[in-house]
């Protein structure tokens, strides 16, 4: 427990064998109650080694993709109880050391949300980023930050954290399965009147780091625009879209979710 609440890491895993580990051991775990793996059928030994570094682990069927996991994750961390959700990427691309001022951001702060920035240090470029993926980056930040109003540094960092009522509110069920749930969760925080918080965070890009090719990419870009213009027309009141409303599905912790298994539930080691 930290400050009296229940702290849950979640790290949607795919083909992380080569990196999990090396992400786990930097986790402080003297913050940290939880740490759950969700593996999206993966073809490596991802599973394998979470359960041998005693990690609880949920293993789907078959390939839902990066928002299915992800709700998976989520919903897992509320059932155990959790106050405070941290999102880890198993590729070791966001360094866990900053996992103690994510957290108490949320603890003690006065943010509902908190994101691990790549921008906000200035040091995206000589971390690695690829040149026409940060353009991409700064330029859709741009119009996202019109759009909605907030003043966000970067909508599309994997480093994300997140109070209980945060995650228990929003429809989350309602997005896609998809890389876009990411900015699809983060527009629908902002609809929502939620804080957001933001910490500079150096981003490592290496081989075994998880990517999306230029297509996929070119189909997100395109999804994000659809995304924060339908978060302004909602917001506006001119039109609404599922994704925003109040009634709109959401997760249940008390139901497992589907083609899922749970390959050990075991304690850290």
């Amino acid at each position: 427990m930290f400050h009296g609440k229940k702290i849950v890491v979640v790290m949607p895993a795919y083909n992380a064998a080569q990196t999990i580990e090396q992400t786990y051991r930097e986790i402080p775990l003297d913050l940290v109650d939880e740490i759950v793996v969700t593996d999206d059928a993966s073809a490596d030994a991802t599973v394998e080694i979470a359960q041998r570094l005693g990690l609880r682990t949920l293993v789907h069927a078959s390939n839902r993709g990066y928002g299915a996991n992800q709700k998976t994750c989520y919903a897992e961390a509320l059932r155990l109880g959790a106050d405070v959700v941290v999102m880890l990427h198993p590729d070791y691309q966001y360094t866990p050391r900053l996992l103690p001022s994510m957290i108490g951001m949320l603890t003690d702060g006065p943010f509902d949300a908190v994101l691990g920035s790549r921008v906000l240090g200035g040091r995206a470029l000589a971390g690695g980023m690829p040149l026409y993926k940060y353009v991409a980056n700064r330029g859709l930040t741009a119009i996202q930050n019109l759009l909605s109003g907030a003043k966000l540094s970067e909508y599309h960092t994997g480093y994300r954290a997140f109070t209980r009522e945060v995650l228990m509110s929003l429809p989350l069920l309602e997005n896609s399965d998809d890389f876009l749930f990411d900015n699809q969760m983060l527009a629908q925080i902002l609809v929502a009147g939620y804080e957001i918080g933001e910490v500079s965070c150096p981003a490592a890009y290496f081989e075994e780091a998880s990517s999306i090719n230029f297509r996929r990419s070119v189909r997100y870009g395109l999804g994000v625009l659809l995304t924060s213009v339908q978060s302004l027309l909602q917001r506006k009141g001119l039109a609404r879209f599922r994704i925003f409303e109040p009634d709109g599905r959401r997760l249940d912790p008390e139901s497992p979710p589907r083609d899922t298994s749970v390959a050990r539930a075991g304690a850290r080691t």
